[in-house]
């Protein structure tokens, strides 16, 4: 997956209503009714996995409030989408996408901030929480998270390594063997791929931006060519084709699971997303944090999370409110999203029942549990491109300062353009 692909508070009254519902007995939840209606009917943009599961708890939702709720599928570029008939006054009252989204959301004018109480925020996964917070405010309902982790074919390597260090080694002596023909599979291809790599490269040092004195990343502080960044590509350039020969362009996101289902290579950076492919080839796996390299920082993964939005051009907007804060996001309907789509849940009552059901829901949630969340200031789409070529440069042999520094210039010029 490319990572480009993650409440209004209505009072103590509501959150009561909320922590009911979550408690409830029932098959589905429940919701007070609101006094306004809007224009009598929901609209919710979903993409193509969440679409069939939401009509279920929508109707629902429908029937209690008094109102129509049309769930509608995009199935493809659902972000851009939305901004669009948000701009022209024909987009939905919410919409389910990535927390990375905000920032571009927000300045479009697109989505309203959401306040959740110290309570309902206890319910959450903080790393979600912290996802969906923006300038301040929260903007979004968390359901999922996700993030990459280390897949191993146990069979071929029994025991995790401890480090990149140990992971090539053993890579090196399998293909030596005849065993595999890859000595790790992350998937780059030939535009370079910053979310798949982002781990590696942070523990070789490199970053993407500066912080604020808040903390957050600060779009007028690109770091992409800093000293410890430039250290960061070298090290991907030892690893590339003209070095130990871990990291290829060659493995792209169109054959990196088959490769691994086929048994080249034992170690796969991946997420969730393919697990499925990997049950059904039968290959014996197990799930463990990225190892960094050694005596270097901790290799971070880009944490993800998927949420719920509330238009600020909607027509029903209280409705809107209502539905995001209080209805979906429950226990009931996370279960009903994780088992639609196995991503572990950002309300910690339903990550409980997914570790019960699925012992790898702990192994992603461990290999995450330091994760970055996703920038989502607007600057952070002008990485994914430069940031990619640079990758690409230094995986074939370049010079890792000259692809940094044409990969810095490149963002700020872009980032510049949009000021």
């Amino acid at each position: 997956m490319r990572r480009r692909t993650v409440f209004a508070a209505l009072g103590a009254a509501a959150s009561a209503s909320a922590l009911a519902a979550c408690g409830s007995d029932k098959d589905e939840p429940t919701a007070t009714p609101s006094k306004d209606k809007g224009n009598g009917k929901l609209v919710i943009w979903a993409d193509t996995k969440r679409t069939a599961v939401l009509k279920k708890y929508a109707d629902q939702f429908g029937k209690d409030n008094g109102v129509t709720v049309e769930v509608k599928e995009i199935s493809e570029n659902l972000q851009q989408v939305f901004v669009t008939a948000s701009q022209q006054g024909s987009g939905p009252d919410v919409v389910v996408g990535a927390h990375d989204w905000i920032g571009n959301l927000v300045q479009n004018g697109a989505i309203d901030p959401v306040q959740l109480s110290a309570q309902q925020k206890s319910l959450f996964a903080a790393a979600a929480v912290k996802a969906v917070t923006f300038n301040g405010q929260i903007y979004g309902a968390p359901y999922a998270l996700e993030n990459i982790a280390l897949v191993r074919n146990t069979d071929l390597v029994p025991t995790a390594p401890a480090s990149i260090e140990d992971l090539v080694k053993a890579g090196q002596d399998l293909k030596k063997s005849g065993k595999v023909s890859e000595i790790l599979l992350d998937q780059c291809g030939a535009s370079g791929d910053a979310y798949h790599i982002y781990p590696i490269y942070s523990s070789g040092g490199g970053s993407l931006f500066g912080l604020t004195s808040a903390g957050d990343p600060d779009p007028n502080n690109v770091t992409v060519n800093s000293a410890d960044s430039i250290a960061a590509f070298t090290k991907l350039k030892e690893l590339g084709e003209k070095g130990s020969g871990a990291l290829k362009t060659s493995i792209a996101a169109e054959n990196v699971v088959a490769t691994f289902t086929a048994k080249k290579a034992a170690f796969f950076i991946t997420g969730s997303w393919n697990i499925a492919d990997i049950k059904k080839a039968g290959i014996k796996y197990d799930i463990t944090p990225i190892p960094g390299f050694a005596g270097g920082k901790p290799a971070q993964p880009f944490l993800g999370v998927q949420a719920f939005f509330v238009a600020s051009k909607g027509k029903s907007k209280a409705m809107a409110q209502e539905f995001v804060a209080n209805y979906v996001t429950n226990k009931e309907v996370a279960n009903a999203l994780y088992a639609a789509d196995p991503r572990p849940p950002a309300l910690l009552a339903a990550q409980d029942d997914a570790k019960t059901a699925d012992p790898d829901v702990a192994k992603w949630l461990d290999a995450g549990k330091d994760g970055l969340p996703m920038p989502a200031i607007p600057a952070m789409n002008e990485i994914w491109g430069p940031f990619g070529n640079a990758e690409v440069a230094v995986i074939k042999g370049g010079d890792p300062k000259t692809a940094a520094d044409a990969a810095a210039k490149a963002i700020n010029d872009a980032i510049a353009k949009k000021k």
